[in-house]
């Protein structure tokens, strides 16, 4: 059974980090599904595009959709997330030093980097 709460977690820290540094939630999102929730690539990329569909990914969502690659539940529970964590996040980016931010993003993007090197 989908954890509800989970996932909707899940957005919520991800729009604030989205909201926060300005980074896309995907390139977040799909880490996170792959490394955390055991999602394949093909899956965490459809969900994600699924996701955030009105109006950037309508096209490469369905293509995903098409071919069975697409948890649309989790993306709907993701969204609800992300939309308020996006809130939180930009609350928070507009009051910290541009520095901090800077510090922010630069750590934000070598984790994930680092984590998706690694991973096998």
């Amino acid at each position: 059974m989908i954890n509800f709460i989970l996932f909707i977690l899940l957005g919520f820290g991800i729009g604030i980090v989205s909201g926060l540094t300005g980074i896309g939630g995907g390139i977040i999102l799909v880490p996170a599904l792959v490394l955390l929730l055991g999602f394949s690539q093909h899956q965490a990329q459809g969900t994600t595009l699924a996701l955030m569909v009105p109006p950037i990914g309508l096209l490469a969502a369905w293509t995903y959709y098409k071919q069975g690659f697409v948890d649309v539940k989790i993306a709907a529970l993701v969204c609800i997330g992300f939309f308020i964590g996006g809130l939180v996040g930009a609350k928070i980016a507009i009051i910290a030093p541009n520095e901090l931010l800077k510090k922010i993003f630069a750590v934000i993007l070598v984790v994930v980097a680092v984590k998706m090197i690694l991973n096998r």
